[in-house]
């Protein structure tokens, strides 16, 4: 579990590196960042977005540092091409352009940029739900290996011998293949989700008709810390949203320990992990967050699903 761990670090340190970060336009006297805000929008100002802003008050700002970014020579959102602008790095090309590209037209389609973000969660949600369905039969195969796994467990209590701990460990193993349940089958997922949430979320902070629009009453581009802050009390929403979801989905989809971890009580580590994910919510953006919320909702009807057609078969 450790190595397979290291390997999903690796992985993200080297999307940090490839990646075109966003970069945020920064006052070159205060050296603080730029940032734009009237009566339904508060945003902090990108330096290196894809297209022209749409919004009067946020064009102004813009060309107030036109040393920095020129957004005259910038194409219109709804003219974006993939090909658009300089060659900056291969994960722009592959990933960011083309899910900015992809937003932008069916939002066009739609009219909404926030219910194409939910369409399009949906969509790739779809595309990967073979491996999201193994996740979740395997959850239920644990269920069932449980009992099995608490006798195998109360036989070594006490037992912190090395001779002790191997036993421990090839019996749980056994165990396992018994039940045909591979306890690192999650992080595949992983290693293809993670890459698809950053993506989106520099695309999203890059595109300005995507960052400045008002769905349910809700700036996409701006975050619930800023709009709490600042008396919008309403964003609180999408914070409990994003807890209540991801609790539901943890609930459903619990995965099985490693030998080496089932003597770590798994609802401690479920705990931390929601506490972890409504803490950093706090500073998602609005359009990330319903990417995550839908997500969460397709991963909680999928697990239904399964467990239903689990229980028939029991």
């Amino acid at each position: 579990m450790k190595n397979q761990i290291k390997k999903l670090l690796v992985f993200l340190f080297l999307i940090f590196m490839v990646t075109g970060c966003t970069t945020v336009l920064k006052d070159p006297k205060t050296k603080k960042a730029v940032t734009y805000e009237d009566k339904n929008l508060k945003i902090t100002l990108n330096q290196n977005i894809l297209c022209k802003p749409t919004n009067e008050g946020v064009i102004k700002k813009y060309n107030k540092y036109k040393k920095q970014i020129n957004i005259n020579k910038l194409p219109e959102c709804t003219e974006f091409k993939v090909s658009d602008g300089n060659y900056n790095n291969l994960w722009e090309s592959i990933v960011v352009k083309p899910l900015a590209w992809i937003t932008i037209k069916l939002g066009s389609l739609v009219k909404y940029y926030g219910i194409a973000l939910i369409i399009l969660s949906i969509i790739i949600r779809l595309i990967l739900a073979p491996f999201t369905k193994g996740t979740a039969e395997q959850s239920e195969k644990m269920k069932q290996m449980q009992p099995e796994i608490d006798r195998i467990n109360k036989k070594y209590e006490n037992k912190n011998d090395q001779e002790s701990l191997q036993a421990k460990s090839m019996e749980t193993m056994a165990l396992y293949k018994k039940y045909k349940i591979n306890p690192f089958s999650s992080c595949l997922f992983a290693f293809i989700q993670i890459p698809l949430l950053f993506g989106f979320l520099e695309a999203i902070n890059r595109v300005p008709v995507i960052f400045e629009e008002n769905l349910f009453g809700l700036v996409l581009g701006t975050t619930p810390m800023k709009a709490i802050t600042s008396g919008h009390y309403q964003y609180a929403l999408i914070v409990i949203l994003i807890g209540l979801t991801t609790f539901i989905s943890q609930k459903l989809n619990k995965t099985a320990p490693t030998p080496a971890s089932n003597d770590i009580n798994p609802n401690t580590m479920l705990n931390m992990m929601l506490v972890m994910i409504v803490f950093m919510s706090l500073n998602f953006s609005v359009a990330i967050s319903l990417y995550w919320i839908a997500s969460t909702l397709f991963t909680i009807v999928q697990n239904l699903i399964v467990k239903k057609k689990a229980e028939k078969k029991a």
